[in-house]
């Protein structure tokens, strides 16, 4: 009997999605260039299973029934290029590649027209939830070919996470779709995880709450609004305990790494001139964390104020949590924004109602809020911001005065908040009926002749100042808003 699915690739996440295939009992033949991985994994964990080994590439494309489904769980970038050079030779009109790694959105789009026209179907997936979520139920996000569609969804839906019976996998859409909202997915994984890091530093460094203080915190905030995959995992690190019974995450050091989802998130951002600070704040975080050795030898040279304090604890806890809160809304709102622009530059279509179904489980953003994301986005197909929504708006509103005391905490004893600071800016800005941009624009003209728009004339209309008295009539190209 043939298998119905190839897999190449037995890292952590290959290996885990093939066990989670055959529990669901699709027959799965697997394959990687280290070809004594395969041995081993079949051997070990995949021992009693009916998934079947391949040595070579003929050999694991010859296993498959028709059409062929083949899937990559290998590193992003020019290593699956190569693999769909040597596998596309191998299959026939009308067999299907996916793409289950962190590609980047317009490799897949490339990918998929360029297979098109060799009759081949791709699909490019984003995959989410780490180990637990490939062996258990993940998030998948596919998107690429739809005509590949039909073929992959029963298998691609029954090892999903599920949600009140509902499969965190639908179809997302044409080309890169399915990269591009994993892409965002990340983004605001990375905002999600810097917003907690910066509430646990406000209150142990801050507040000075212990490690076991730290955790009964958030697992008391795991209960209420904030319930999250991130912020339970979070109190589940802070009463984990090193081999001397001491906190293990006192012993960690404090540098993060990053595998750039993140950063192409606010370089798309920039492109299609979306505001996504709190992301971006977040990737800068990172980077500046890994200035361990600059940053030791500037505390020296630049050492903080010593104030400490004075108030009510459990007070400040709560305003730190409404802090939490409402930035994690502005993430989340940044995010789906630059998803509606990038659905009309690229032509994607997507269902932001639908995403948020497909992230309420098995990925790493998964959280109760998704439920209120997708009801807002049924209510209002063509929301043009999550903080316009009455739910979000009256959350923002309720959180605002604990938000800001967090913030000036920080300022106060000189403890950085980036995200929470920089959503804070983006929420008064993004409300503010006014902003200087006037000046701005006026000094554009004035150096560069860049023009400016009247508030006494219609939108459209652009004028020039001669603003030293020998600069000329001659305008400079209309600005871009």
């Amino acid at each position: 009997m043939k298998a119905n699915i190839g897999l190449i690739g037995l890292a952590v996440m290959g290996q885990n999605l093939a066990l989670n295939m055959n529990a669901h009992g699709f027959k799965v033949a697997v394959y990687n260039r280290t070809t004594h991985k395969i041995d081993e994994f079949l051997n070990g964990p995949a021992k009693n299973t009916q998934i079947t080994g391949a040595h070579s590439l003929k050999e694991l494309i010859d296993s498959l029934e028709s059409p062929r489904i083949v899937m990559l769980m290998v590193k992003a970038g020019e290593v699956v290029d190569q693999y769909i050079g040597q596998i596309a030779p191998l299959l026939s009109d009308g067999d299907i590649i996916v793409d289950g790694g962190n590609s980047l959105f317009t490799d897949t789009t490339r990918r998929t027209l360029s297979l098109k026209e060799q009759n081949i179907l791709y699909i490019g997936a984003g995959v989410s939830g780490g180990e637990e979520g490939a062996r258990h139920g993940p998030s998948i996000m596919p998107g690429g070919n739809k005509d590949a569609w039909p073929a992959v969804k029963t298998i691609f839906q029954s090892i999903s996470a599920k949600v009140d019976g509902e499969p965190c996998c639908e179809w997302v859409g044409d080309n890169g779709a399915g990269h591009y909202v994993k892409m965002v997915h990340n983004g605001i994984e990375y905002g999600d995880m810097q917003l907690i890091c910066e509430a646990y530093q406000l209150m142990s460094e801050g507040l000075g709450l212990s490690a076991r203080e730290l955790h009964t915190v958030f697992a008391e905030w795991n209960q209420g609004p904030l319930r999250s995959y991130l912020i339970e995992i979070t109190a589940a690190i802070l009463a984990y305990k090193d081999r001397d019974g001491l906190p293990l995450l006192n012993q960690i050091l404090d540098t993060a790494g990053q595998k750039g989802t993140g950063k192409w998130a606010g370089i798309n951002a920039l492109e299609l001139g979306i505001p996504l600070t709190l992301i971006g704040e977040s990737v800068f975080a990172r980077c500046l964390s890994s200035q361990k050795e600059e940053r030791v030898k500037a505390a020296s040279v630049l050492p903080k104020r010593t104030l400490k304090f004075i108030g009510n604890k459990k007070t400040m806890i709560n305003a730190i949590r409404d802090a939490l809160y409402a930035a994690k809304i502005i993430s989340y709102a940044q995010g789906f924004s630059l998803m509606r622009e990038a659905s009309k530059e690229y032509q994607l279509s997507l269902n932001y109602g639908d995403i948020a179904l497909m992230w309420r489980g098995g990925c790493i953003i998964r959280s109760l809020f998704l439920n209120d994301i997708k009801r807002a986005y049924d209510a209002t197909p063509d929301l043009e911001n999550l903080l316009l929504a009455d739910f979000f708006a009256k959350a923002m509103k309720q959180a605002d005065e604990g938000w800001r005391k967090t913030v000036i905490l920080g300022i106060e004893l000189s403890l950085p908040t980036p995200a929470l600071s920089s959503a804070l800016a983006y929420y008064d800005g993004y409300r503010s009926e006014k902003l200087p941009a006037n000046l701005l624009q006026a000094q554009r003209d004035y150096f560069g002749a860049h023009t400016y728009e009247r508030i006494d004339q219609p939108r459209g209309q652009f004028f020039h100042t001669d603003w030293t008295g020998h600069g000329g009539k001659t305008a400079s190209t209309t600005y871009t808003v």
